[in-house]
């Protein structure tokens, strides 16, 4: 397990990650709040590429709970069978879009518990939304975080959940807003799971990671 960097290096850190990418953006295709939620709920186990392929057509018919429970569980299904576990996930999509209708007046809700009460919808999901949607410092970990996180002693932690609370706990706060959304892009595209890209990291002086590659 990676050790806790100190806040200036932390600092360090974050503020190179500002300077090549000031306003960092997640890379589900969404309208609105609901069809941002649809997105990542549909995107556990599946890639944001297919997710988006989905879903294009997918909400150009249903962008609205109403308009998704109209739409139906058979028909949903035919939208998003190319995603993996998609008749449970077309289950968990219909059946949330119902509870939004019933409980929350069809708006999608501003507060983690009441997104977490949601068929399909873990902590993750609810960060995301959060995050991206109501502009709250929310840090949602994925694999590409935590093995970040990990790896480079940015946030350590032994499960999600630990991690998440190592980037509320160190990063400085001027940077939570886009924290995961840095780590997110760093882990997809640089410091890859398999072999990392050391040689182009551009933070890499700063990393604890001790097989680092050329």
């Amino acid at each position: 397990m990676a050790r806790q960097l100190e806040y200036q290096t932390m600092k360090a850190i974050f503020a190179r990650f500002q300077k090549l990418e000031a306003e960092p953006k997640g890379e589900l295709h969404h309208v609105n709040a609901f069809t941002l939620l649809v997105a990542v709920a549909l995107s556990a186990q599946a890639t944001d590429v297919g997710v988006n392929k989905a879903t294009k057509a997918l909400f150009a018919v249903a962008d609205t709970p109403t308009k998704m429970v109209a739409l139906g569980e058979v028909a949903l299904i035919q939208h998003i069978r190319t995603i993996g576990l998609y008749r449970n996930k077309a289950k968990n999509v219909i059946r949330l879009s119902q509870l939004l209708i019933q409980s929350f007046g069809g708006a999608v809700p501003s507060s983690r518990a009441a997104l977490q009460s949601l068929p399909g919808v873990g902590r993750k999901t609810a960060n995301v939304v959060l995050n991206m949607w109501f502009g709250h410092p929310a840090q949602a970990v994925d694999t590409h975080i935590f093995r970040v996180g990990n790896r480079t002693g940015i946030a350590p932690g032994k499960e999600e959940v630990a991690v998440e609370r190592a980037i509320e706990d160190n990063v400085p706060m001027e940077f939570q807003q886009h924290a995961h959304h840095w780590l997110i892009l760093h882990g997809r595209y640089v410091c890859t799971a398999r072999r990392p890209k050391c040689g182009i990291c551009p933070i890499n002086e700063f990393c604890l990671y001790e097989e680092k590659t050329a």
